[in-house]
């Protein structure tokens, strides 16, 4: 089947103005007024192709195409449409837009399957304003408690809940599998510069890095920074500097495939006459394989008590998140693999170094993904680019790849 380019562009676009930025980007923050658009947009495209709606009690939102065998098992097809705060616009909406135009292009061609499909919009795929990232897949799959994430809440202490309720899309269906499933697929951008530097087309995702989150505070003593002699103080900014650029270093001692980051950083008083006393930073850990992940954060735990002894702090950690790695199924990716070839895409195979939704599916029914190409690896932010023909060719492999598993039924 070929998708139609100008309509699946178009419909980029549209999703695109949806939060828009001046500067091209996209603010599009979980469960807020323009996710609440967003979210109106994608119901009416799903209803104009007379899919049957249903909204789940945490938000995630389905619409289905009837198979020919009503009891086959479903393939789930899409992503999330949520971004990160000044984000771009292709991360997330591009696999959402892309299942979309599978689904179009089915009812366009009057192509009938014997499995039905469905198309699904994520929430909070991102975890940028309630945390943990990929919650509304997490609750779905089991591997969240829907009252513990309903009680998340955003920086201003708003309740996931709460901002369920005030965008109207709270569903009743409980947010859990309704039956079983054959498949998943997902499509989204790289996010990384492999497909970029090889010069390929699309990507055939294999599985997923193993990660972990975590946060730690120092707890020193806040005093006069011109009157406190160094050898009395307690500064938990200079411990948190120590294990900050530990972090920076500890990947390049355990494999070429391991990152690490501190994203995040809360000093207090953070007045530039005041030692700080007590400040919080973000570290994570990611590698293909779980031992390495799970190295890493002990190292960084090592790094953390060998500071605090040194600057006279105390210190604690917490655990925000973890995730093993996964490997997707074989018969999943051939059938990416297999669309690719057959389309005369020049594709490779590759591990996601990122996160998504499809993590917490491959616990659910075999899973695969396609990568687009991010042009020189950038996303999280404005700068963030995929041009037309590689969006076009990701989800020209996504439909084929989908349709394969939905098995057509020849006239």
């Amino acid at each position: 089947m070929q998708i139609d380019r100008e309509r699946f562009l178009g419909a980029m676009d549209k999703q695109s103005d949806i939060g828009g930025t001046e500067g091209g980007g996209l603010h599009r923050l979980t469960l807020s007024d323009a996710d609440r658009r967003a979210r109106d947009w994608f119901l009416d495209q799903l209803e104009a192709e007379g899919l049957d709606t249903r909204i789940d009690e945490f938000g995630n939102m389905f619409g289905r195409r009837a198979g020919t065998e009503p009891d086959a098992e479903p393939v789930l097809v899409g992503s999330h449409l949520d971004s990160q705060p000044y984000g771009g616009i292709y991360d997330g909406a591009l696999g959402v837009v892309a299942a979309l135009e599978f689904v179009r292009t089915l009812n366009e061609q009057d192509i009938a399957t014997r499995r039905p499909v469905e198309i699904v919009n994520w929430t909070n795929e991102e975890g940028s304003r309630f945390q943990p990232a990929m919650q509304g897949s997490g609750v779905w799959a089991g591997a969240h408690d829907i009252e513990q994430e309903y009680a998340s809440t955003d920086a201003d202490g708003n309740t996931l809940e709460e901002a369920l309720e005030e965008i109207g899309y709270r569903g009743e269906t409980p947010a859990e599998p309704q039956e079983a499933y054959d498949s998943y697929l997902e499509l989204h951008i790289e996010q990384g510069p492999n497909l970029d530097e090889a010069d390929k087309d699309v990507g055939v995702v294999t599985g997923m890095v193993a990660f972990m989150w975590g946060s730690i505070t120092f707890r020193g003593e806040a005093n006069h920074s011109g009157s406190t002699p160094m050898h009395h103080r307690s500064d938990a900014l200079v411990a948190a500097a120590d294990v900050i650029t530990a972090i920076r270093r500890i990947p390049g001692t355990l494999g070429p495939s391991t990152v690490g980051t501190a994203g995040y950083v809360d000093v207090k008083p953070n007045s530039i006459n005041v030692i700080p006393g007590e400040v919080t930073f973000t570290w994570g850990f990611r590698d293909p394989d779980d031992d390495v992940v799970a190295e890493a954060a002990e190292r960084v735990l090592q790094e953390a008590e060998a500071a605090a002894k040194r600057e006279g702090v105390d210190w604690e950690w917490e655990e925000r998140m973890e995730a093993s790695s996964v490997d997707f199924a074989k018969r999943t990716v051939d059938a990416v693999q297999t669309a690719a070839d057959d389309l005369g895409y020049d594709s490779m195979q590759l591990v996601s170094g990122a996160g998504h939704d499809a993590t917490h599916l491959a616990s659910i029914c075999d899973t695969a993904m396609v990568f687009s190409v991010s042009e020189d690896g950038k996303s999280h932010s404005e700068v963030e680019y995929t041009n037309p023909d590689d969006c076009y060719k990701a989800a020209d492999t996504l439909a084929n790849a989908a349709l394969t598993l939905a098995e057509p039924v020849a006239e």
